[in-house]
C-alpha cells in the first residue's frame, strides 16, 4: 500500500519561509498530477498548487508569486516552497498524487502555522 509522507510544516512568523516535502513510500506509476491543498479551521479544503508530469503548474491566486511547486519524478516526491508567508496561509497542508484511472493518494496532512 502506497503512503504519502509529508514533512516540513511548522510555526513561523509572518514574512518567513517554509518548504514542504511529500514522498511516496512504495512503488507507483509516475503520477500525472502532484499537488498541495490546504484546509484552514472552519473552511473547506482548497487547492494551493498543482504540477503535471509535463511540469505545467497551477496556483491559487492567493499564493501566486510567493509559493513554488516542484517535483522529482525519480523520487516520486513533490515540494512546495513557501515564501513571504502570511497568517492567512495557516492551515493543514495535504499533498496529493494522482494518476488518471489508476490511483488518487492523499497525505495525512502537515500543520503550517503563521504568527503575525
Amino acid at each position: 500500500q502506497v503512503q504519502l509522507v509529508e514533512s516540513g510544516g511548522g510555526l513561523v512568523q509572518a514574512g518567513g519561509s517554509l518548504r514542504l516535502s511529500c514522498a511516496a513510500s512504495g512503488s507507483l506509476f509516475s503520477p500525472n498530477l502532484m499537488g498541495w491543498y490546504r484546509q484552514a479551521p472552519g473552511k473547506q479544503r482548497e487547492l494551493v498548487a498543482t504540477i503535471t508530469n509535463g511540469d505545467n503548474t497551477n496556483y491559487a491566486d492567493s499564493v501566486k508569486g510567493r509559493f513554488t511547486i516542484s517535483r522529482d519524478n525519480a523520487k516520486n516526491t513533490v515540494y512546495l516552497q513557501m515564501n513571504s508567508l502570511k497568517p492567512e496561509d495557516t492551515g493543514v497542508y495535504y499533498c496529493r498524487m494522482n494518476r488518471v484511472m489508476r490511483y488518487d493518494y492523499w497525505g495525512q496532512g502537515t500543520q503550517v502555522t503563521i504568527s503575525s
